[in-house]
């Protein structure tokens, strides 16, 4: 049985994706997360997301773009985004990338939580 990459929670008013990688995917591997990613976004656009990033220690341009791309379809549907958790190599990552402009970026998904406005 395929190993789950993404478990979803709703808590205090915003839904929590919770995301663990191997250090790294094959193509197969990509599509099923790329399908659970947007799946798990899908009709909830609006809504306020934290994803906890602490079950990751690596993550590759494909995934990058994965997390572009969710991030985009958010924005537009009006929706808020938050990153929690990163390890300091994914943090250094998301620096050489330039993408902590792109991204809300917090230490824990608490204050994730906190600073979308969970209730």
């Amino acid at each position: 049985m395929p190993k789950e990459f993404v478990q979803v929670t709703a808590t205090q008013s915003v839904n929590v994706i919770d995301l663990a990688l191997p250090e790294s995917l094959d193509s197969e591997e990509f599509d099923r997360l790329n399908e659970s990613m947007l799946k798990s976004i899908d009709g909830k656009v609006s809504d306020r997301w934290v994803l906890d990033l602490s079950g990751v220690d690596y993550m590759g341009s494909s995934v990058l773009g994965l997390m572009i791309n969710v991030r985009q379809h958010i924005k537009a549907g009006g929706g808020k985004l938050a990153l929690a958790g990163l390890s300091p190599q994914l943090t250094q990552i998301f620096r050489t990338c330039c993408l902590e402009k792109l991204f809300m970026i917090t230490k824990t998904r608490a204050e994730a939580i906190r600073m979308l406005g969970g209730r």
